[in-house]
């Protein structure tokens, strides 16, 4: 099976100088390409998001459909550790800080509203696994002990830093589930409530939905600032554009 992992996000922005710079800023990503309309940011030369500028688009609606958080998945625990310290002498406002057994985890919004995790992962080997499913919850991050365990200093997005997964609002589980496991291909890993989490070569999830927010809603107005696409690497599908149940394409590459 081909190792299928998110190449990249893309978001329709209404300011596009100020987000570009808040993601230079405060995630430490480079900037690595331009035009007038849009910037690619991203690590070491690798692209993981892309801001496309829409000055008329209308403001997110945190009930739409769309996007919940973009997870950016760094290479190791130290790295989490220096980026909060970072965020800290920054003053980068968090919304979150959990440990979820697979991963440890840290989050934000950034100024138009967009969900951000900063994430690194345990092992795959301390992982619990029940056949494909894999065991996740939500537990209380030791902060101290995390900057404690991470010497030096932040320097930007580290090389080896990607797009982990991404996390988003649906209309109907239902739905979500026909699609993600129907058209993506994705094996369905857990559960929880109002949510699932899915993923391909067994990893915990690229890919995630819920309605905690978004219960019942229909498709997204695609001139709203937030989500603008998805793109997923693998090359035996590339060139394939798929369209969830609520309107937002899936670009393969």
């Amino acid at each position: 099976m081909t190792a299928r992992s998110i190449n990249h996000v893309a978001l329709t922005v209404r300011d596009l100088p100020g987000m570009a710079s808040f993601y230079e800023a405060a995630l430490g990503l480079e900037l690595l390409g331009s035009d007038q309309s849009t910037r690619r940011l991203g690590a070491a030369g690798q692209v993981l998001l892309e801001l496309r500028h829409e000055p008329g688009a209308g403001r997110l609606d945190p009930c739409h459909a769309g996007l919940f958080h973009t997870a950016f998945l760094l290479p190791e625990r130290a790295d989490l550790g220096r980026w909060r310290r970072h965020a800290a002498a920054n003053r980068v406002q968090l919304t979150g800080a959990s440990d979820h057994g697979v991963s440890e985890a840290l989050y934000l919004n950034d100024p138009e509203g967009n969900g951000i995790e900063i994430y690194w992962d345990r092992a795959p080997s301390e992982w619990v696994r029940d056949g494909d499913r894999i065991e996740m919850f939500t537990h209380r991050l030791d902060l101290p002990a995390l900057s404690d365990a991470s010497p030096g200093q932040w320097q930007g997005a580290p090389q080896g830093t990607t797009i982990g997964h991404v996390h988003l609002q649906v209309g109907d589980l239902g739905q979500a589930d026909g699609f993600f496991q129907g058209e993506l291909d994705l094996t369905r890993t857990f559960d929880g409530p109002g949510g699932a989490w899915y993923g391909w070569n067994g990893y915990h999830h690229q890919l995630a939905g819920n309605i905690w927010n978004s219960r019942g809603a229909g498709p997204r107005d695609l001139h709203m600032t937030g989500l603008a696409e998805v793109v997923i690497s693998d090359p035996d599908r590339a060139g394939q554009v798929l369209t969830d149940p609520w309107g937002t394409p899936f670009r393969f590459v």
